[in-house]
């Protein structure tokens, strides 16, 4: 009996609710994620070079652990974007491809909306980089710019922005 009345109190609530949000229309429910970072990134297709090469610099472990990070994933044909010899050159220098990899992770979970925009941003490879609000493109250590193309891909142990360059620390 108390089950039912629950059940029933539940379902009263429920209508409420869309009542109160104009009508039975759908409310959007974004689930919460289920894949780490890792995980993510190799159930995306556009992000394979990237999981190659944080399985060549031997950060799986890392990305896929408690976090959070917030990565600034660079997409295949960011990749594709860099000198095939210098990418070849990275692929087959794992701790040259660390440090590159680590420039683009920050420490902790950072939301599209909470980009300390036109601040130099501490990443897990220690310099710096400086997002614009008004382009959001990213500024490397170099000078080189990377767009952000896509925000707040969510992962169990952080979030994934995507970006169409290669950001060299």
């Amino acid at each position: 009996m108390k089950r039912q009345f629950l059940k029933l109190v539940l379902v009263a609530s429920a209508a409420a609710v869309l009542a109160a949000c104009g009508g039975d229309d759908e409310v959007a429910v974004t689930p919460a994620p289920t894949k780490n970072i890792v995980e993510l990134a190799a159930a995306t297709p556009d992000l394979s070079t990237l999981v190659t090469a944080v399985k060549a610099a031997g950060l799986v472990e890392t990305l896929s652990g408690a976090g959070p990070y917030t990565v600034f994933a660079p997409t295949n044909a960011a990749f594709a974007n860099l000198p095939k010899a210098d990418l070849d050159a990275l692929l087959a220098n794992p701790t040259a491809l660390a440090d590159v990899l680590k420039y683009h992770v920050v420490a902790g979970k950072v939301l599209a909306a909470d980009i300390p925009f036109g601040t130099n941003i501490k990443t897990v490879q220690g310099q710096t980089i400086n997002i614009d609000k008004a382009t959001t493109t990213i500024t490397d250590a170099n000078g080189g710019k990377s767009k952000i193309a896509a925000t707040d891909i969510l992962a169990t142990n952080g979030v994934v922005h995507l970006i169409d360059k290669v950001i060299l620390p």
